[in-house]
Order: C-alpha cells, then structure tokens, then sequence
C-alpha cells in the first residue's frame, strides 16, 4: 500500500506541515514543524511518529520545532548546513530514510536557502519540496549568486524528475511537474544577469 499523506497549512505564513504514515505499521514522519503544536499533534492522530523531518531552516518551517521534538520524543533531521537548533541527524544528498515499510529519498535542492532538501518517497510519484519550487517559479532569492545556484538546482535535480512527479510545496497546493516542465526550461534558458528575489517562470 502507499503512503499515506496529510496536509495543512499553520502559522501566520501558511507553510504546509506534511504527515506521511505507513498504513502497515502507521510509523510516521512529521515534515516542517511550522506553528500551532496543536493542529500538528491533530495531523499525527492514529499514527506513530518516528523522526521530524525539515526543508529547510527558516522560522516559517521550524516555528515549532524544538516544541514537537520534546512533545513526540523523536529525533529531528535535516541537511548539515541547517541554521538552527534542536536537530539530531545530518541529512546528506542520496540519503534513505525509514519509515515502516516505505523509505523516503533525501536531495539537495539548495538555492533558497544551502540547506534545502526534497524528500521523496521511493516507488512513488510524490515528492515534498519545501521552498525549492512552486507552480508558479522558483524560491525566493537573497543574493545574485543564490540565485545561480537555484538556476543550477533546476536544471540537475528538479527537470530530472519524471514529468508524472507530483510536487508537495512547502507554501500552496501541490502541481505536476510536467505541467511546468516548458515554462522552468524557458526560464532558465534565459539571461537574468544579477537578479535576485521572488521571480516567476514567465519572467
């Protein structure tokens, strides 16, 4: 059977907390602790949290986490170059993660922030993204040279995906990368010379 996955926007940035759940053993991982302890607690109901996994580092994903660490007793991963407190594991590129039956893929999606990851789940067409892409375009950018190395991630890691991969962003509703594949080869063909910031594919 496939993982199970739950969904729901928290906090004042509305960043999506994720849940995926083994239905064998209902062994689960929380994803992006953003805000409301309650609501995530909620979204865990009937299962058993193994780990807590993050994004990337900024407050509106992490608000709560060193809350739902000592609430769930488990250990919290993310990318070594995490900005932040309170995690147990370093998560590196290529990286297997148990979770019952199921095991989630960690890559390297730096860009919008060094230590972006996306978690996939194996045998499956369902990836959790974070801030790494949208529908819409790429994460927000602070410097021209981040916005290079996103330039860099779209082309290595996120266009190698299949087209059917269903994208589970870490703000808004998820998309199809095939439906989006044109519009991000578009933008990265082009020359954005020194820009940096929120962009769109159609800029």
């Amino acid at each position: 059977m496939k993982m199970l996955l739950r969904a729901r926007p928290v906090g004042p940035w509305q960043a999506n907390a994720h849940v995926l759940v083994c239905p064998a053993g209902r062994q689960s991982v929380l994803i992006d602790p953003a805000a409301e302890p309650r609501v995530l607690e909620a979204l865990l109901d009937g299962t058993r949290p193994v780990a807590i996994l993050l994004t990337h580092s900024h407050p509106d994903h992490t608000g709560a986490l060193l809350e739902m660490r000592s609430r769930l007793g488990v250990p919290a991963m993310a990318h070594p170059a995490f900005a932040g407190a309170g995690v147990d594991r370093a998560l590196h590129d290529g990286d297997m993660i148990a979770v019952g039956e199921h095991r989630l893929k960690v890559h390297h999606a730096p860009g919008h922030t060094p230590d972006q990851l996306c978690l996939a789940i194996e045998d499956d067409d369902r990836i959790v993204v974070g801030d790494a892409v949208f529908e819409g375009g790429p994460g927000k950018t602070w410097t021209p040279e981040d916005f290079q190395i996103t330039l860099d991630t779209l082309r290595r890691v996120i266009l190698a995906w299949p087209d059917g991969t269903r994208c589970y962003p870490g703000h808004g509703g998820p998309f199809r990368l095939g439906d989006i594949r044109s519009a991000i080869e578009s933008f990265i063909s082009r020359d954005h010379g020194r820009f940096c910031g929120d962009a769109t594919w159609g800029m």
